[in-house]
């Protein structure tokens, strides 16, 4: 696959995944939060994220900036990204849809907040990770450049790790032995495994 082909592939994924996320996100803006965690830090770890899976990548795709850090990609990487991605988008779809109200982009109880324990979140308590972890792989795999390709897995690597502890300790605060037991009987990330 060429380079151009697969900035189309990664340009369409990255579209659907900001259509299907859209609307979820005008409702977060009406919801009243009640309590939030970590707001300074929130905010930065969003700053790096949109660095490394917005910016970095758009830079890649519609100009020659980050070019020396080019790499030669083969076809089944390409072939992979895809399937990706397509996994991605669906369970980022899913697990906004089964959240409904409840999903909020950062640290906080809502008004009316509820817990899920149905749908995707059955087997997996916390699939929109899963999703954009799905979604770091993709990018590498479909923009062969060593910097926006990789920027994605660093930047949501470092907010996955300072974020994962926070919600799900936030989580047992607010729903106590009710997430607890879910806890026992989900994985985090990847059913029957991690």
């Amino acid at each position: 696959m060429d380079t151009l082909a697969l900035k189309i592939l990664f340009m369409v994924g990255f579209i659907a995944a900001w259509a299907i996320r859209t609307p979820y996100q005008k409702r977060d803006k009406q919801t009243k939060r009640l309590a939030a965690r970590l707001v300074l830090r929130e905010r930065v770890l969003f700053v790096l994220i949109y660095v490394g899976m917005v910016i970095l990548p758009l830079i890649y795709v519609f100009s020659p900036w980050l070019s020396p850090a080019d790499y030669h990609s083969s076809l089944w990487a390409g072939y992979l990204g895809a399937i990706f991605f397509a996994i991605s988008l669906w369970l980022l779809w899913r697990s906004h849809h089964d959240l409904g109200r409840n999903w909020s982009p950062t640290l906080e109880i809502r008004e009316g907040h509820t817990f899920v324990s149905s749908g995707i979140y059955q087997k997996i308590r916390h699939p929109m990770y899963a999703a954009f972890w799905l979604w770091c792989v993709a990018q590498a795999l479909l923009l062969p450049n060593w910097v926006a390709g990789l920027a994605g897995m660093i930047s949501f690597g470092i907010m996955y790790v300072l974020r994962i502890s926070n919600e799900e300790q936030m989580m047992l605060q607010h729903f106590g032995e009710e997430y607890k037991a879910y806890m026992q009987r989900t994985k985090r990330l990847i059913p029957y495994l991690f």
